[in-house]
């Protein structure tokens, strides 16, 4: 069995079919079901959040399971497979453990640094084992991920990096409009991001106009930070109310147009106003710099005054944790695999020299209890010595390229039974698993 992981994000899907992704309680569970019930697919798990929908599987096939998961995705959502297929990334192996810990540690949100996933993808793992569609290997590497994610957050400061943006952003706002304080900014988004911009610049003293396309998640976010909605067709007048226009909606192309801006500014006496694009990839036509009176503030503006401070080093610390538990975690899987032919080859071993002190005591039956015990220590001892080399050396082997050839060698060597030791190593998963 192999890890496979397929799913949709922000960074691969616009915000509507996001939105269309989003899948209830109820139509997780039903998916997990299906997926378990494919006979190529042992074990799943689905994480859905507003910005990502994910499916890990064990698959015993790639293509067959990557079908299954793609079409059992698409039952679940409504989405065609033929809508879907252009926006799904698929992840195999070591790649897969490499998105899984980079996404539980913050580093693929909208938000960098967010600590809300961890929550999410523990939430899934609990629904996953209360539904039995975990096995050892998925709910361990799951595990794994949460502890790799806590790690990030505790021993660097990534849950700044997205804080950091914004902060940073607002800032130079409030240079260029002599202060925020008492003007109005329009948010053009209700993500994490955009929550963000908005409760920062609420306690910067600024009236909150919220747009989003989808009406409810911007009254949501307007009443949290005492401001109000208006539709995302109304975003013009709201360009013309506004000091600042701070956007951040993750949309696949520019929400706020220059054709849009110029007669809103021309209407509002054309006073100075800054719009901030958070976005990735841009909302903001970076046309308006064109429009008088406007000044526009990106990403790029942004990371250059970041690149040499906190943010990178958060970032880069993250990176280098994450790059450290991934290796960790496949040497484990690596030396695990090995691990049936060291048992078996100690057992074996074992047997030998029951088998030999059965002999002996039937051919020295005159021996003192104390004399038979030294010799079996001595015999017990002197095996132990010489496995003891072999079985050590051959853990370390199964991390280097091709390592599992040395633990085949010893299986075909001394024609060791795995099978009972394959069956003694499944013992019942722990922390409700099945």
């Amino acid at each position: 069995m192999s890890l496979l992981a397929l799913g949709v994000s922000h960074r691969t899907a616009p915000v509507p079919m996001l939105e269309r992704l989003t899948m209830a309680a109820d139509a997780q569970t039903k998916l997990l079901h299906e997926l378990t019930e494919h006979s190529a697919i042992g074990q799943a798990l689905v994480v859905s959040t507003c910005n990502r929908v994910e499916v890990y599987v064990e698959a015993d096939k790639f293509h067959p399971a990557v079908d299954a998961a793609t079409e059992g995705l698409s039952r679940a959502t409504g989405v065609t497979a033929d809508e879907l297929v252009p926006h799904l990334y698929v992840h195999y192996e070591d790649r897969a453990v490499q998105h899984l810990f980079s996404m539980t540690s913050g580093l693929d949100s909208m938000v960098v640094g967010e600590a809300q996933i961890l929550g999410q993808v523990r939430q899934s793992l609990r629904a996953a084992q209360d539904e039995g569609s975990l096995g050892r290997e998925l709910n361990d590497l799951v595990q794994t991920a949460l502890r790799v994610g806590k790690r990030a957050h505790t021993e660097t400061g990534i849950d700044r990096a997205g804080a950091s943006l914004v902060s940073v952003g607002l800032d130079l706002a409030a240079r260029s409009l002599e202060g925020l304080s008492g003007r109005t900014v329009l948010i053009v988004g209700a993500g994490s991001m955009a929550a963000l911009a908005a409760a920062t610049a609420a306690r910067q003293g600024m009236s909150i106009i919220v747009t989003n396309r989808t009406p409810g998640r911007a009254d949501a976010l307007a009443s949290k930070v005492g401001g109000r909605s208006i539709p995302i067709d109304s975003i013009g007048d709201g360009i013309a109310q506004a000091d600042l226009v701070v956007s951040c909606t993750g949309a696949m192309g520019h929400l706020v147009d220059a054709d849009v801006v110029a007669p809103a500014r021309a209407s509002a006496g054309n006073r100075s106003q800054v719009m901030l694009d958070l976005a990735l990839p841009r909302d903001i036509d970076p046309e308006v710099l064109g429009v008088h009176g406007v000044t526009l503030i990106d990403l790029d503006d942004l990371g250059a005054l970041l690149s040499d401070g906190q943010y990178e080093q958060d970032v880069e610390g993250v990176r280098r944790i994450v790059g450290a538990e991934v290796q960790n975690y496949l040497s484990s899987q690596v030396a695990a695999k090995v691990s049936p032919t060291v048992v078996a080859l100690r057992a074996l071993a074992s047997e030998i020299v029951e088998d030999e002190l059965t002999w002996f005591a039937t051919k020295r039956p005159d021996l003192s209890p104390a004399d038979r015990a030294d010799v079996e220590h001595l015999v017990r001892r002197v095996v132990d010595k010489l496995m003891h080399a072999p079985t050590v050396r051959v853990k370390e082997l199964a991390g280097e390229p091709d390592g599992e050839a040395y633990a085949e060698a010893l299986h075909r060597l001394f024609n060791l039974d795995l099978r009972t030791v394959e069956a003694l190593r499944t013992p019942d998963l722990e922390d409700g698993a099945r």
